[in-house]
């Protein structure tokens, strides 16, 4: 226990958003993610005379989730806050949630962030974004099993983001070249991430790796250059795609569409259910029309997005 920040801000009451996130962006697992926001999660965080923190209202698309904060990633994501800094007080919370749980949309990681990103406006001394980034993935374990910040970087810092390492983690926003838009299709599914990272095999073949690695070394370097085709030729998963994509149905008849209509690549956001791909923005309807097209004809309903990547991430509200 640090106890770098014992004394508060005034404010006894704080609210912040943090927006959705792609993880992965098919040839960066566990490292690259952008975020989306077009919807996300809402966290209030009240100061308390008592000592933890207790969820006291959970609100919006998702109500049932855990209220013991050990077993929710915002709770859990606070507790370990208030261990490190003692700051003299607990946290009231009330999450609003705006991201199915499940969706593949960083649902979890988006909690986490809100919390402290919230939380973070009650002290004197506020903590760095990377600071806030250590306790989040604290959260995001209680979800996923294990600590990956995919989704919490590009939610707490916006837009495209890349993030080496796991105890010391370095966080670098890559730009995105102008005029592309990414498309979501959420097929209306759940899908458990520790499921969903339970098939995946321990090893890789050496082809396979250094394909990979080529893709996400031409992925950015494209994208550093606004150089189209080569964000085009890299955007491709040859490791993790390949032993997902059977959990969700109809997943290549859509990837199919959604390249036939214009897009630079199409993958799974995260661990699925949801599907995205990057277009350019003349393309990106044709896109988003022919992916849900063709969920629809497996015969499932689908909530689809049209967004700009920005680096705008999690932020305080007014209040």
């Amino acid at each position: 226990m640090t106890q770098r920040r014992s004394s508060t801000s005034g404010l006894a009451k704080a609210t912040a958003f943090a927006p959705a996130s792609v993880g992965n962006v098919a040839i960066g697992f566990d490292i690259l993610g952008f975020s989306v926001d077009a919807l996300g999660d809402r966290a209030t965080v009240i100061r308390s005379d008592s000592p933890g923190v207790v969820i006291s209202r959970a609100t919006g698309v998702v109500s049932d989730i855990p209220r013991e904060p050990e077993k929710n990633t915002a709770g859990r994501a606070l507790m370990a806050m208030l261990e490190d800094l003692d700051p003299g007080f607990g946290i009231e919370l009330h999450l609003d949630k705006g991201i199915p749980l499940g969706s593949g949309l960083g649902g979890s990681a988006a909690s986490a962030v809100a919390a402290v990103v919230a939380a973070n406006a009650l002290l004197s001394e506020p903590l760095s974004k990377i600071e806030l980034l250590k306790f989040a993935m604290q959260g995001e374990a209680v979800s996923s099993g294990s600590l990956h910040v995919d989704n919490i970087a590009p939610s707490l810092f916006g837009g495209l983001v890349l993030t080496v390492g796991i105890d010391q983690p370095r966080v670098k926003q890559v730009p995105v070249p102008a005029g592309i838009r990414a498309v979501l299709a959420h097929p209306h599914m759940f899908m458990s991430t520790r499921d969903a990272r339970g098939i995946l095999k321990g090893s890789v073949e050496m082809s396979d790796f250094v394909w990979q690695t080529a893709n996400l070394a031409g992925f950015i370097s494209g994208c550093y250059t606004d150089d189209l085709d080569m964000i085009r030729a890299s955007f491709e998963d040859v490791v993790i795609q390949p032993q997902r994509q059977q959990l969700i149905p109809g997943f290549d008849s859509v990837r199919n569409a959604a390249l036939a209509a214009g897009a630079l690549g199409c993958s799974i956001s995260g661990a699925g259910p949801t599907v995205f791909a990057w277009s350019l923005e003349a393309e990106a309807e044709a896109v988003r029309r022919d992916m849900l097209a063709q969920f629809v004809r497996a015969g499932i309903d689908a909530d689809t997005w049209i967004v700009p990547i920005e680096p705008v991430g999690a932020r305080v509200l007014p209040a």
